[in-house]
């Protein structure tokens, strides 16, 4: 089981605009949450009003489609069960939960805006995340993503070699937390990071509140009205969770931490590894997240990534984005510091992806473990400023 998500929601920093911005985007989450079930059926309204408009002798072609129809409206009712579950607990969640409570988002005199299409679409992409994370179904995409960085940290911290406990692995974009737990449940100290309240709210529910193996039932797939081979494959059922996440040993040391990588972690030479999984793209500046990570590794410690480069900020008005390519990135990563151990340019994975759908992304990944020098010779003479020129070299 994992601790409780201890980074505090609210600054702590007297700024009492930021602290309401904070209360106000927790109460839209939340209101997107309990907004699903209708936002759902408004979608299968409007596929039950256009079979409505067929022409009388089309409609008796499709006999099952109506009673289809409301097979959907069940599955979004059993899917909002969940979902009342999962923000049931979201009161309890921080170390300041007092300063926010979910009860009290409608009578809230700041009570957010309509939700968007765009925070409905967040929604059901948590829903799906299960299925990755924490489903059986969802096993080939983490033996895709996490496999190979779990096999690397094992190869680099071998258990015959060292106290596993004593290696510290952080994961930012947790996610559900899936592969954080069973980094930890290897026996490093392993802690996650995630900045979405979405995933948080989720990855909370499951390490905390499923008491045993596929407790629950989500039909993930209800939105997706097209590329279905069968009808049926719409409501299909998916149970999670996969593996009881309360069986963690209790020797294990594992932990969620809520909040943006970039101001959460400012330690130098902090963590013996950092694991990342389609992550790096979520940065406005992706040469930030690189320096960040270099900086809080120790002398030694490894960066390991797998993952393709969707900027998730591209094209998003009002929103700053540099999106570079993977040979830029490469060379600033090596511009900073780091020294490449391990690389390969194509790695096939897929992401939250239906397999039974007509239709199906596959991302052409790149897999690297990079190492933080134990020594850096132009990092000495920079402390050093009296220091005589010497030749610069490039790891």
């Amino acid at each position: 089981m994992a601790q409780p998500i201890t980074e505090e929601a609210v600054p702590q920093n007297g700024d009492r605009n930021g602290e309401m911005q904070e209360r106000n985007h927790f109460f839209r989450v939340i209101s997107a949450f309990k907004s699903y079930k209708t936002f759902v059926n408004e979608r299968v309204s409007r596929a039950k009003k256009s079979f409505h408009s067929l022409p009388e002798h089309h409609q008796q072609l499709l006999p099952d489609y109506l009673p289809h129809l409301e097979n959907i409206r069940t599955c979004i009712d059993h899917n909002f069960e969940i979902i009342k579950l999962i923000v049931k607990h979201t009161d309890q969640m921080f170390e300041n939960s007092n300063q926010y409570s979910s009860s009290d988002c409608e009578n809230s005199g700041s009570f957010p805006k309509p939700v968007l299409t765009f925070d409905m679409d967040k929604v059901s992409t948590t829903l799906k995340q299960f299925v990755r994370d924490w489903s059986s179904e969802g096993r080939e995409e983490r033996d895709a993503c996490y496999g190979p960085i779990i096999e690397e940290i094992q190869r680099r911290f071998p258990s015959h070699k060292c106290n596993t406990s004593n290696i510290s692995v952080l994961v930012p974009g947790a996610g559900l937390g899936r592969l954080a737990y069973e980094i930890a449940n290897l026996g490093y100290t392993c802690q996650g990071n995630e900045f979405s309240l979405y995933m948080l709210f989720a990855s909370h529910f499951v390490l905390n509140k499923t008491p045993e193996v596929e407790t629950f039932t989500l039909y993930p797939w209800i939105s997706q009205f097209s590329n279905n081979k069968l009808m049926s494959n719409q409501i299909r059922p998916v149970r999670f969770p996969d593996v009881n996440p309360a069986l963690l040993p209790s020797s294990a040391s594992f932990s969620m931490v809520a909040g943006d990588f970039l101001e959460i972690y400012s330690e130098k030479e902090r963590w013996d590894c950092v694991a990342t999984s389609y992550f790096i793209d979520t940065a406005h500046n992706v040469l930030a997240y690189i320096e960040n990570i270099y900086k809080i590794l120790k002398p030694g410690g490894y960066w390991i990534n797998l993952g393709p480069l969707l900027y998730h900020f591209d094209n998003l008005p009002k929103e700053m984005s540099i999106e570079l390519g993977y040979d830029v990135v490469r060379r600033v990563i090596t511009d900073m510091g780091f020294e490449f151990l391990r690389e390969e340019p194509s790695v096939p994975s897929t992401y939250i992806q239906d397999r039974c759908s007509m239709l199906r992304y596959e991302y052409d990944c790149v897999f690297f473990v990079c190492q933080k020098p134990v020594h850096r010779l132009h990092d000495d003479i920079a402390e050093s400023p009296e220091s005589p020129p010497q030749e610069s070299h490039q790891s």
